[in-house]
């Protein structure tokens, strides 16, 4: 097992990084921080953009919405001042990721989990109330439910107690993290409810995959692309659609949007800490060490994510779910040494 360890002087790195890209200062490196991933962290990467940039005299590190997945790919091209220097990740890196990161030159990551978020699922104020489960959500959005291809067009084909209303599901992109995290959390426990779907796992794990997390194309799942807001928008207008994002979006839009039960669980901050509600998750950034050195404001914006997730930082008041004690602490550390991530615990 690869024994934790603390970024020392990357020097080879830095020469790197000073001979290459694009955006580069007068001495060779780019002068600013570039995040990319997740659009559930966007705003929160965003808000601890503009306070590190005020706080440590830093040129403010710019943030795209790229999704988690899409996100991955830019931050493990390489090293040098043309690729990315932080992933926003709305679930743990993968160990193929890590793997395609390695064969880059990317070795040397750090992980932080800067706090939490739920899957939520919401429909419109004046919508009818629906109760999910995740066997509900398996059988309205997978494109081949227990085997079987998706022949359900209303919700009363999925559940004889749910509304007789078309399925009309708004969600994220396969290159979103929040998708991924559907598929983990709801879609593969919706499945796995069935005792032959878990079993199949350990036959057949690429059969198993695509039986419990592939999702129908039929227009019964509306991909919104990586902008949440527009899902909110879309379900705020027609009180027959849901919305899947993450539950940030649903906290800042409670004039337009309820949220809707899972497993009788609502989404609220308080399940979302407990993990009782089914869709909660960590949230995570992944640093990439060789670039510590040579991109300046890199170090100072890692440490404003430490100032900024605690109780009275500015994370909770854009919607963040804060993270516990013991977390916080855990990762405020990593992000003070800098503490290379053990890709060993990556599956």
């Amino acid at each position: 097992m690869r024994s934790i360890r603390t970024v020392a002087v990357l020097t080879l790195s830095s020469l790197a990084l000073a001979a290459c890209g694009s955006g580069e200062s007068s001495s060779g490196a780019r002068d600013f921080v570039r995040v990319v991933g997740s659009s559930t962290l966007y705003p929160f990467a965003t808000a601890v953009a503009e306070n590190a940039a005020k706080s440590a005299g830093i040129k403010s590190p710019v943030v795209e919405s790229t999704g988690t997945g899409a996100g991955m790919k830019l931050f493990c091209a390489g090293l040098g001042a043309q690729h990315p220097d932080i992933e926003n990740a709305s679930r743990r890196m993968k160990k193929s990721e890590y793997e395609d990161c390695a064969k880059n030159g990317v070795k040397d990551i750090i992980e932080i989990q800067v706090g939490l978020d739920g899957i939520a699922f919401a429909e419109g104020t004046n919508g009818p109330d629906m109760k999910l489960t995740p066997v509900d959500v398996y059988k309205a959005l997978a494109a081949n439910p227990f085997g079987k291809p998706n022949t359900a067009k209303t919700w009363a084909d999925v559940n004889p107690a749910l509304p007789a209303i078309p399925i009309m599901v708004y969600g994220p992109p396969s290159t979103s993290g929040t998708r991924d995290a559907l598929a983990e959390l709801i879609l593969t426990k919706g499945c796995e409810s069935d005792p032959a779907m878990k079993a199949l796992k350990d036959t057949d794990k690429d059969a198993h995959k695509k039986v419990c997390t592939g999702v129908r194309e039929d227009g019964a799942y509306v991909v919104q692309g990586e902008n949440d807001n527009l899902i909110v928008q879309k379900i705020a207008e027609n009180p027959k659609a849901i919305g899947v994002f993450g539950f940030s979006y649903l906290e800042e839009n409670t004039t337009k949007l309820k949220g809707i039960p899972m497993s009788g669980v609502m989404p609220t901050y308080e399940s979302i800490v407990d993990f009782s509600y089914p869709g909660a998750r960590p949230l995570y950034i992944y640093v990439k060490a060789g670039h510590l050195k040579a991109i300046k404001g890199l170090k100072e914006y890692v440490a404003e994510w430490a100032k900024s997730w605690g109780p009275d930082g500015v994370l909770k008041a854009k919607g963040m779910v804060i993270a516990p004690e013991d977390v916080r602490t855990k990762n405020a550390d990593v992000a003070a040494k800098l503490t290379l991530m053990d890709p060993s615990v990556l599956k």
